[in-house]
């Protein structure tokens, strides 16, 4: 199964030993049968960057490894196993539009046959950054434009109230498209992120998060900060995860939760 992580904190220097922390929820209980893919979009300064690397059938994530040497406050963290679109790097998650950084859980039944209308939807100028061929690509691009159509596209400090609107009417279009071709099998769920706030969408899968104060399980090499640091604050959210988690708490289908840069979390129904 895929699987969505998201991760804002108030420090740049711990989300090793803060994934390490969560390993129990977020571990991997079985490797994959067949060959599948992860991938890493973060935040350092203004730069935003991201790696993708296809792996083995068989072989087990590492998510503390992956984000050994990456240093950020924001980050989105992505497990593929395809059912749209081959293991090229254009297909692997996240995918970059200027500033913002998504990840996507889930299929759009028969997408091939909704694709050009999908296509009609988006600006040239958004469409001309997709590279792939994935539902997931122009889900993202789909959201994008209702964002652009609020004013929010390139607004670093995104206006809430007008953002979670444009997110309903993205997927109130894609599930229109997708029921005019006979698709009854629709995943939407996703984590969308500026770097300074975050979006993450239950539509299908199981989404939880947790909010935390401090490291209470650090790894075995774990180096404590100076005296008079900053305590670490992080919030995490996953989705493709049991739901029965101690101290996470769940995202109601059809919601979304959203992360500010104060770490504060609400929850909002589409």
């Amino acid at each position: 199964m895929s699987r969505l992580i998201g991760y804002v904190a108030n420090r740049a220097d711990r989300m090793r030993d803060a994934l390490y922390q969560e390993r129990a929820v977020l571990r991997q209980e079985t490797a994959p049968t067949d060959a599948s893919g992860w991938g890493i979009g973060f935040y350092h300064g203004d730069e935003v960057l991201h790696k993708k690397r296809p792996t083995r059938a068989g072989e087990l994530v590492d998510w503390q490894n992956i984000a050994g040497d990456v240093r950020s406050d924001c980050a989105v963290l992505h497990m593929r196993q395809p059912t749209v679109g081959d293991f090229r790097a254009e297909n692997a998650h996240p995918f970059r539009m200027r500033s913002w950084l998504f990840v996507h859980q889930g299929t759009i039944g028969r997408f091939d046959t909704m694709r050009d209308n999908l296509a009609e939807m988006i600006p040239d100028f958004l469409r001309r950054n997709i590279r792939g061929q994935t539902d997931s690509e122009y889900l993202f691009h789909t959201v994008l434009t209702l964002l652009h159509d609020a004013g929010q596209l390139d607004n670093p400090d995104v206006n809430e109230a007008r953002a979670l609107p444009a997110i309903s009417a993205a997927i109130t279009l894609v599930e229109r498209l997708a029921a005019e071709v006979g698709s009854t099998d629709t995943g939407l769920s996703f984590i969308l992120t500026n770097g300074r706030s975050m979006y993450a969408l239950r539509h299908g899968a199981p989404m939880i998060y947790v909010e935390r104060q401090g490291l209470h399980d650090p790894p075995n090499d774990y180096t404590p900060p100076p005296v008079g640091s900053t305590q670490l604050r992080y919030v995490m959210v996953a989705s493709g995860i049991d739901e029965d988690q101690v101290s996470y708490e769940t995202v109601p289908e059809r919601a979304v939760a959203v992360i500010d840069r104060g770490l504060g979390v609400t929850v909002h129904p589409l």
